[in-house]
């Protein structure tokens, strides 16, 4: 059974702007503690939990395997610049991503790839928080 998420994470999605039906994008999810937090406390929404390591994306399978039988959870392998939404599915309400390379400001070429591919996932009013704020911070996608 999955521990407690880290003191850390726990403020991330305290802080998270969840409404009903919403629909979530963790970029990034590693293990999917997160995903998996915020699968539970989203009412009636869908969280996709991606990251691009097969090992993590198989922890998160495993980890997440009550909210993925539920229907609150789905976990993919891909890269964020190349992430597509799949055929009639809706566009993300909320967009998360911790210690995220690409976001968090590390690597800033592939976060301008990143932003720029977000503009075809997101629903209109969407937002996109990443860590490093008090604990989260918006990033504007162009």
């Amino acid at each position: 059974m999955p521990g407690k998420l880290s003191p850390r994470l726990a403020a991330v999605v305290d802080a998270l702007p969840l409404v009903p039906g919403a629909r979530v994008l963790e970029i990034g999810c590693g293990p999917g503690a997160a995903a998996r937090e915020i699968a539970r406390r989203l009412e009636g929404g869908h969280v996709v939990a991606l990251d691009r390591s097969p090992a993590a994306v198989a922890l998160a399978r495993a980890g997440g395997a009550a909210e993925i039988a539920a229907g609150r959870l789905s976990v993919r392998l891909g890269e964020a610049e190349t992430f597509a939404l799949e055929p009639g599915e809706a566009p993300f309400d909320l967009v998360l991503a911790v210690r995220v390379g690409a976001l968090d400001g590390r690597h800033p070429e592939a976060g301008r790839r990143v932003l720029a591919n977000l503009r075809g996932l997101l629903a209109p009013g969407a937002r996109v928080l990443v860590d490093g704020g008090d604990p989260l911070r918006e990033l504007t996608v162009p």
